[in-house]
């Protein structure tokens, strides 16, 4: 068998019209730090250390549709947030400059979008 070389998940990196600006509302949501800024890129640090998450400007960015129907722009993947009050965490959330989605899929969960249309669910355990 063969020895797996060490790896470690350094962050998740979401496309937008404008990485700063898509930072910054992260920033603004989750009270991250940058931790490395270039005119195109931008990368948040996670207090614990865990991964964290980097923004890239992407040109060509075309927002996705949640929930995506046949032929929309669907998303490639969302972020998952654990919070301990729906209702105080999803007013904090649109004061940051996210959307609440018009469709909801279910009762303990909401979904937003961010600025740049990524969806991202707020849940408590």
């Amino acid at each position: 068998m063969i020895d797996r070389p060490r790896m470690v998940l350094a962050a998740t990196v979401l496309g937008a019209p404008d990485a700063r600006a898509l930072a910054a509302f992260y920033q603004r949501l989750l009270g991250w730090v940058v931790r490395e800024e270039e005119s195109d890129w931008v990368a948040l640090r996670a207090p614990d250390g865990r991964a964290g998450l980097s923004f890239q400007t992407e040109a060509a960015h075309v927002r996705p549709t949640w929930p995506a129907g046949p032929g929309d722009q669907q998303m490639m993947m969302h972020l998952d947030i654990e919070v301990d009050d729906l209702e105080t965490a999803g007013a904090h959330a649109v004061a940051a400059g996210a959307t609440l989605a018009e469709y909801q899929p279910q009762d303990d969960v909401r979904v937003y979008l961010d600025p740049a249309g990524h969806p991202f669910c707020l849940f408590t355990r």
